[in-house]
């Protein structure tokens, strides 16, 4: 046992992560000003929807502004994190992402997860690599963001 294992939470380490798993998320977060189009700014992202306030005016995407994408995206990875990263060792990965709904300043975001698959690691004590399935909706119920991350996650000291 490390120095550190004493902080640490009791749960999510590699064998708590089954196939099938559901966990929703304590936490929600509203999505501000700062977080919703400065990453859109940083990354010179050219699309004025993100930054023109009278771009989408009557369009399908609704009268305001949309977050960027990816800040979407971390918001709902960063909601799920407390319940899935505690234990981590390294990120190894995000794939299928999936934004199906605009998000917009001033929208509630909260975070859900499925463990996908669990694969343990080579030596009986080395840490193993979960896929989690996250998705993430508003707070009108709509989903707005779905995504796959790949975890290797510590196992329990002995």
């Amino acid at each position: 046992m490390s120095d550190q294992d004493h902080v640490l939470d009791d749960w999510g380490w590699f064998e708590d992560f089954t196939p099938g798993l559901r966990i929703r998320h304590f936490r929600a977060a509203t999505v501000g000003e700062v977080e919703g189009s400065g990453p859109a700014k940083q990354v010179m992202n050219t699309a004025q929807a993100h930054f023109n306030d009278h771009y989408l005016k009557n369009s399908p995407l609704g009268d305001e502004r949309v977050v960027f994408g990816l800040a979407t995206a971390s918001l709902v990875y960063g909601l799920a994190s407390q319940d899935t990263a505690e234990h981590a060792v390294q990120e190894l990965g995000w794939k299928k992402l999936r934004f199906r709904a605009p998000v917009h300043h001033g929208d509630t975001v909260e975070a859900f997860t499925e463990v996908a698959s669990v694969t343990p690691g080579e030596e009986p004590d080395a840490p193993g690599t979960v896929v989690f399935r996250h998705w993430g909706r508003r707070h009108d119920g709509v989903v707005v963001f779905e995504g796959e991350r790949s975890t290797l996650i510590r196992r329990k000291p002995a």
